[in-house]
């Protein structure tokens, strides 16, 4: 009497089944099942999309901002109105766009004299268009003599101190930088920071964590011994404590020896 094939599939296998290298499963991987759109959609290449990288939320923001129409609002204020992710992580986000080539923010004169920034989104990083391509065209800067005298009075607002900058930028770093940053008004309403310039001081927190610093001591030196007078700029002081108390780094421990043998 034949004996029956163990190894052969049985009858109420597909073929896909059966066969798993021409349905593209293999074990418990992502399945696909697309149409094709016609309308209404965007064209996103996988090296944005897949970056290595980038953060999911820089993927996400990226692939968001090149669906968007010539002309959209896409600064910090517009995104975390669009988005609940709040404008401290939309601006580390849009960081690491323009580090990697996907964004760049451009100072342009208009028609009529004002000086704006225009953010610039690009599909394939290192392939600049002309002007002429943005949809916005750059109107030539007006010599010096023709510009019109500051009005008196007015003062213009100072940058901000430089910062100490960490070794390596990586996204968590600066985020938890960024949060603890957030966070100083919770201790200090007068240390309320805008989006900006805690854009500006998160990597002087973050040069101060990776010496091993634990977050609480660094808000402990941003919060502590205050002036009692109102701040008018608290982000300068901050960037100045960052600075001037900044501890040295920590000395490369040695490796453990090895247990000794029983």
């Amino acid at each position: 009497m034949d004996t029956e094939n163990p190894s052969a599939p049985s009858r109420a296998q597909s073929g896909s089944a059966a066969n798993p290298s021409r349905s593209g499963r293999h074990g418990g991987g992502i399945v696909h099942e697309n149409t094709r759109h016609t309308t209404r959609f965007v064209v996103i290449g996988n090296h944005l999309a897949q970056h290595k990288e980038l953060s999911l939320l820089a993927i996400g923001l990226g692939c968001h901002i090149q669906s968007l129409p010539a002309g959209s609002g896409a600064d910090i204020k517009s995104l975390a109105a669009r988005f609940p992710e709040g404008p401290t992580r939309i601006a580390a986000a849009l960081r690491e766009l323009e580090a990697h080539g996907y964004l760049r923010r451009e100072r342009v004169r208009t028609s009529t004299g004002r000086i704006v920034t225009r953010t610039v989104s690009c599909n394939q990083p290192n392939h600049r268009r002309e002007a002429a391509d943005t949809g916005c065209p750059e109107q030539p800067a007006r010599p010096a003599a023709e510009r019109p005298p500051r009005p008196k009075g007015t003062r213009t607002r100072k940058g901000l101190p430089a910062v100490p900058q960490p070794s390596c930028q990586s996204p968590a770093l600066l985020q938890t930088a960024a949060d603890l940053l957030a966070g100083l008004r919770r201790h200090d309403s007068r240390l309320l920071l805008s989006a900006s310039d805690t854009a500006h001081l998160a990597p002087g927190v973050a040069a101060w964590l990776e010496r091993d610093v634990t977050p609480t001591a660094v808000r402990h030196t941003l919060t502590t011994g205050l002036p009692d007078e109102p701040l008018h700029r608290p982000a300068a002081l901050l960037a100045h404590r960052l600075t001037d108390r900044l501890p040295p780094t920590p000395p490369r421990r040695a490796p453990a020896a090895p247990p000794p043998p029983r």
